[in-house]
């Protein structure tokens, strides 16, 4: 196991606070404005603007959570550290943690799938074989830039950061003085069924923002990591929140609500032709498939290290399959085949469905933990944990309620893949909670 921990390379202040803020950003952006954006005016109408702001203050509150425990213990084991100190090195914590990595895959078939809709654009192809083909095409690509090596995938990250917030933003500001603050699609007034679409919508924008887990899971290697974890944490989402809403003022102000539905895979591209022009358009279209593409490296780096750590810590069974090289390496064959597969059996608003379910109910369980077992110890408020518990379950239900009117079957898809994950867990450990043996990660800091 320590030579598992040696191959992950783990270096502690590797990392400045703009570079976990660009990492967090980075992965959040990708996922929340190219591909959600459509899908969350689908359910909540003519109030989707306000979706990413509620979606901003449930993630807020429930990060308190990873917040605490992350200042607590700093540690790259992240998420899977936070939920063994919780619940011990048992089958709940390794199923818990397990769900979080295949939410990460999940919306890192998401953005290869977002990618190959919008470099299909100018060409007005709108699904077919294609779309699968490029998505899997680009996702090979993040896999082979990976294996040549990670130096220069974190001041990528920084600039590719900087370039999707200075693009989108201008999208943005100028999507809404062109249009002469002029909000068409907030021209429909909402009733009941939209306030349960709103409801349900805002499990969509909490996809939106998960990215900021990608900085509680390199709690260790973060400069300061109980000052900086906290603040790369809240700046990234208050980045976020103000971007996503200049976007959806910016699509809002071009397009109808029906428009924007109809669109909703490419919704960003197809409000930019009104708005300013065939130029704007094919900007739009670079600036996606530019933000997405380097979204998906960053995701396969991302998911490939957390599957390593897993591994290092024994929660997850391990094979090379007759691989060379680290365990990194082979988690990263991995995660790319599993992102493959799914980015070619599911369509964008499936793979976020699934991704709702695995991501909410891990969230779920990390708020109970550490509302039950560690709240007094890391001084975390009771109030905010018992919060955000009850907001994930609100969301949970109502996003339920939607789907199973509109598609029962991602539903229960969703429901046997939480099953089986769970049901592994328990077999491979041959045990379920381990209150008193909980599973030390490497590189914990104290400083």
């Amino acid at each position: 196991m320590e030579k598992a921990a040696e191959q992950l390379e783990y270096k502690s202040n590797s990392i400045s606070l703009g570079g976990a803020v660009a990492m967090g950003t980075g992965v959040m952006i990708g996922a929340g404005i190219f591909a959600l954006t459509g899908q969350i005016a689908e359910l909540a109408g003519p109030m989707f603007p306000w979706t990413f702001i509620a979606g901003a203050a449930v993630t807020a509150i429930c990060a308190h959570a990873y917040v605490k425990m992350s200042n607590a213990w700093p540690s790259s084991g992240g998420i899977a550290m936070i939920l063994t100190k919780c619940y011990g090195g048992g089958g709940l914590a390794a199923g818990a943690a397990l769900l979080m990595a295949l939410s990460m895959v999940i919306a890192e078939s998401l953005v290869a799938r977002t990618f190959a809709t919008y470099l299909l654009r100018p060409f007005e192809i709108d699904g077919g074989p294609l779309v699968p083909t490029l998505a899997v095409a680009v996702i090979g690509f993040a896999f082979l830039v990976n294996i040549a090596g990670n130096r220069s995938i974190g001041q990528f990250s920084l600039v590719m950061a900087a370039l999707k917030i200075g693009g989108i933003a201008a999208f943005g500001v100028a999507a809404v003085w062109s249009s002469g603050i002029d909000f068409s699609s907030m021209s429909a007034s909402a009733d009941d069924s939209h306030l349960t679409g709103f409801i349900g919508s805002v499990a969509l924008a909490i996809l939106a923002y998960k990215g900021f887990t990608t900085i509680t899971n390199s709690g260790a290697e973060i400069t300061h990591p109980k000052r900086n974890v906290g603040r790369a944490i809240l700046i990234s989402i208050a980045i976020c929140v103000a971007l996503y809403l200049l976007v959806a003022f910016g699509v809002g102000s071009s397009l109808s609500i029906d428009q924007i539905i109809a669109a909703r895979d490419y919704s960003l591209a197809e409000a930019a032709e009104p708005a300013l022009g065939r130029l704007g358009f094919l900007l739009t279209v670079v600036l996606a498939v530019i933000a997405t593409a380097s979204a998906v490296l960053a995701s396969v780096f991302a998911v490939s290290r957390m599957l390593a750590m897993l591994t290092t810590m024994e929660l997850i069974p391990h094979s090379h399959f007759g691989m060379s090289g680290s365990i990194q390496r082979h988690t990263l064959v991995y995660t790319v085949v599993i992102a493959s597969l799914l980015a070619v059996l599911f369509d964008l608003s499936r793979i976020a469905s699934l991704g709702v379910y695995f991501y909410l109910i891990m969230d779920m369980l990390i708020q109970f933990g550490v509302w039950r077992y560690r709240r007094k110890e890391i001084g975390a408020s009771a109030t905010l944990l018992l919060t955000a518990l009850l907001l994930d379950a609100v969301v949970l239900s109502a996003f339920t309620i939607i789907k199973l009117q509109s598609d029962p079957t991602i539903v229960a898809c969703a429901i046997i893949g939480i099953a089986v994950v769970f049901s592994f867990e328990r077999v491979f450990l041959g045990r379920w909670l381990v209150r008193d043996e909980p599973a030390e990660i490497g590189l914990g800091r104290s400083d």
